[in-house]
């Protein structure tokens, strides 16, 4: 299913400026000597191109993914790192290799609006997705083809997760204010928890027996997947504004909120806490910016736990260390609002989602 309309582009760090001989390669020295001569401010224009000491297998330190042609709104890795995936306002999920010149090898269709969220199994061999069609999906990387739509909710689904281990499960959050459990052997829901406000965010703790939900309501509801009560367990509060994204840690201790009052929160969801839920929270990162277009800006965890990243509608990639609480980079690139941030995970690779319709993956320094 390769689609001739995307195209990988190798970006250079710097550029240089190159004089050029017209007459061939057979001129004498000293006719070249006389031309540069003429043109003296062009040689004072020449850069000196350093060796760039190089930190990843990607063919250039930046590369430049196109083809969608809307908003693209979701981007990960699969899991080995050799791809990404990533979801658009096209109703469509493209399949790129990550090496080499990055071609798109696969495109998979069968939503009928904006796909909002991707996800990879742990296996690599399925892509799963929400959309604004008011349905999630199951597609077969290999095959190209949807194996499932999950069907549901009655309004836009803003975001889903898979469980990273055990059952294999997914959750989903959507506009008609409910979280609903799938289990994935049967491919149906099975649990639903409702709630007054639209559900913007959700996530899965480390061994999917908690549920965070982030609602319009400014708050993080935390549901029991195990009682599956009607009420959550747990309420994060401290947000001013509606949530557009979660992520918890690679082990399981942390959980990242990324809201439109401008923040990123950091919170201690381990469940042997001792202090009460309004101290959970443990940091405040700025510097993700939110404007009128109330885009869903996601937030990503790296993949040690030292880093984390998220999109910006200043178009910008903004990526933290989370132990110094402090912005590492803020990288330009874009023309339009960055949705999404992900990193590779096992290179220092950054690849971003925009709504400009492009995708940048780059590699990050020291």
């Amino acid at each position: 299913f390769g689609s001739s309309c995307c195209a990988a582009t190798k970006v250079p760090l710097c550029r240089a400026m190159a004089l050029v001989s017209v007459g061939g390669y057979d001129e004498p020295a000293a006719k070249r000597a006389r031309m540069m001569q003429l043109a003296p401010q062009l040689h004072n224009e020449l850069v000196a191109v350093q060796g760039v000491n190089r930190k990843s297998g990607l063919q250039a330190p930046t590369m430049l993914l196109t083809g969608h042609e809307a908003e693209i709104n979701s981007v990960e890795f699969s899991p080995n790192g050799r791809h990404v995936a990533t979801g658009s306002f096209d109703k469509q999920i493209f399949l790129w290799n990550v090496y080499g010149d990055c071609e798109n090898f696969t495109v998979l269709k069968g939503h009928g609006n904006a796909v909002l969220e991707v996800h990879w199994s742990a296996e690599g061999d399925v892509v799963y997705s929400c959309s604004a069609d008011q349905s999630c999906a199951v597609f077969d990387v290999e095959k190209g083809v949807r194996l499932k739509k999950l069907s549901g909710h009655t309004a836009i689904v803003n975001s889903m997760q898979v469980a990273r281990r055990g059952t294999p499960m997914m959750v989903s959050g959507a506009d008609d204010g409910t979280t609903k459990l799938w289990d994935l052997r049967v491919r149906r829901c099975v649990h639903t928890w409702e709630h007054q406000y639209q559900m913007l965010a959700v996530s899965f703790d480390d061994t999917a027996e908690r549920v965070f939900a982030g609602s319009l309501d400014d708050n993080i509801y935390v549901y029991d997947v195990r009682k599956r009560g009607e009420e959550p367990m747990m309420e994060l509060t401290g947000h001013a504004d509606s949530i557009t994204g979660l992520d918890v840690s690679k082990d399981g201790n942390y959980l990242l909120s990324n809201s439109m009052d401008q923040t990123i929160r950091l919170w201690d969801i381990r469940p042997f806490y001792a202090g009460p839920a309004a101290r959970r929270c443990m940091a405040t990162l700025q510097g993700c910016v939110h404007n009128f277009e109330k885009n869903l800006l996601r937030v990503r965890w790296g993949p040690d736990d030292q880093w984390c990243a998220a999109g910006s509608s200043d178009r910008m990639v903004n990526v933290w260390d989370v132990q110094a609480r402090r912005l590492l980079y803020k990288l330009p690139g874009h023309t339009g609002s960055v949705q999404e941030v992900a990193f590779h995970p096992n290179e220092p690779i950054v690849a971003s989602a925009s709504s400009d319709k492009t995708v940048f993956m780059g590699e990050l320094g020291d």
